[in-house]
């Protein structure tokens, strides 16, 4: 049986992963790069990086594609654009960016440490009225919380 960490690590050997300094180096040489968020819409107005379009990832692939509800014409159009898709810690982007590889997005990358290492590496972030989220509330807001069951029981002695 795999495992979420083995599926990720799978895909990993055809999703290119950029740094957050590069993806800041990035945005500033190409203002053409489409950032897509695939976390829940209450992660996304929460703190976003400013530009970035919400396509969760559950949606993903019909978003990608004319002629369904959840179709999103600019990431449709975006096939042939440096797309790089983004998280809360850098896994659920790597599946996402290697699905959207398969449906011919040839320069969808992943940003490794998501928004988690966007701003440990202090980027901004702003809220879904475009404010900008202090660095102090990120951190507490991408700080790790598991309940007690969520603990693999194994480990939980």
């Amino acid at each position: 049986m795999k495992r979420y960490v083995d599926l990720v690590s799978e895909c990993l050997s055809e999703v290119e992963e950029l740094m957050p300094w590069d993806l800041e180096a990035r945005l500033q040489g190409d203002p053409a790069v489409l950032l897509v968020d695939v976390r829940e819409p209450y992660e996304y107005e929460a703190m976003h990086i400013a530009g970035s379009i919400n396509v969760p990832r559950g949606i993903l692939e019909s978003a990608c594609e004319y002629d369904y509800e959840e179709t999103v014409p600019e990431l449709v159009e975006a096939r042939e654009r440096e797309v790089v898709v983004v998280c809360r810690s850098g896994n659920r982007s790597v599946l996402a960016a290697y699905n959207m590889r398969l449906l011919g997005y040839q320069a969808a990358k992943s940003l490794k440490t998501g928004l988690r290492g966007w701003n440990d590496y202090e980027q901004p972030l702003v809220d879904k009225a475009g404010r900008p989220v202090p660095i102090e509330v990120a951190d507490e807001y991408f700080a790790t919380r598991l309940r007690p069951e969520q603990l693999d029981p194994r480990r939980r002695r």
